[in-house]
């Protein structure tokens, strides 16, 4: 991709600025939130399934430092957008091109102490594909979910943890995915406003992890009940972690 056809984009403050396709598709909070939802720490290592540009594994590594990347992407464009992200904030990243179902040996021959994933969220044969072959690779779902879990499991080490972001309507699924793979379930609602109801979801289990699964109480994401004005208007939990690169403990509530 040309420079023209990309825009330059501030998250966390500013602390991490990433290039991103002008027309594909173009990451938002969600990956933002899955970073800091993944419990982390120096000198660790983290693999990001489908990590399109890198948003998600540079957030952790933005928020973390020492934290030892790597990301699957499939699509050529946006794994090498991913590295460039990588190298030019000056976060280290290992950047591999190729397809979960049939997992690249630079990857296979690893374990990893946390794995998150963003998979698409759209059932397409309850949906409309999106026109950019890009944005639809990233929103469409050719991939089961449950092969999206077991391969994150099987990249994962013992007691080590994996985090995914998904909607909703696609609970049942993933709870019965996880449940298959991995123990210790949490699970954390993100709930836009206060009387809305939930649309995303924050799920994470622990391999050969035996704890109860946990329903926490969901994270409000924005202030009062509808948005007025042109400005942002995020609770002080949810500012804090997309702007501040706080930590993302599931107990916050608001």
């Amino acid at each position: 991709m040309d420079d023209a056809d990309l825009t330059h984009d501030a998250f966390l403050g500013g602390r991490l600025r990433l290039w991103q396709p002008r027309r594909g598709y173009r990451a938002g909070v969600d990956p933002v939130f899955l970073a800091a939802a993944t419990p982390a720490r120096p000198g660790q290592s983290l693999l990001d399934l489908g990590c399109g540009t890198g948003a998600a594994a540079l957030c952790a590594g933005t928020r973390v430092p020492g934290l030892i990347l790597a990301g699957l992407e499939r699509q050529p464009d946006y794994a090498t957008l991913a590295a460039r992200n990588a190298a030019e904030n000056g976060i280290a990243m290992d950047v591999v091109t190729g397809d979960l179902t049939e997992m690249p040996a630079a990857l296979r021959q690893r374990q990893f102490d946390h794995v998150i994933a963003n998979p698409p969220y759209f059932d397409r044969s309850a949906s409309l594909s999106a026109a950019d072959t890009g944005r639809e690779a990233a929103l469409g779902e050719d991939t089961p979910l449950a092969l999206w879990v077991q391969a994150a499991a099987r990249r994962c080490a013992p007691g080590g943890t994996v985090t995914f972001i998904h909607r909703v309507e696609r609970l049942p699924d993933l709870l019965t995915a996880f449940a298959a793979h991995l123990g210790s379930l949490e699970l954390k609602p993100l709930i836009p406003r206060t009387g809305r109801e939930s649309q995303l979801f924050l799920l994470r289990g622990r391999k050969g992890g035996r704890a109860r699964f946990r329903l926490h109480h969901g994270l409000i994401v924005h202030r009062g009940a509808v948005h007025e004005g042109d400005r942002a208007d995020y609770t002080e939990t949810a500012g804090a972690i997309l702007r501040s690169a706080a930590e993302f403990d599931f107990s916050f509530s608001s």
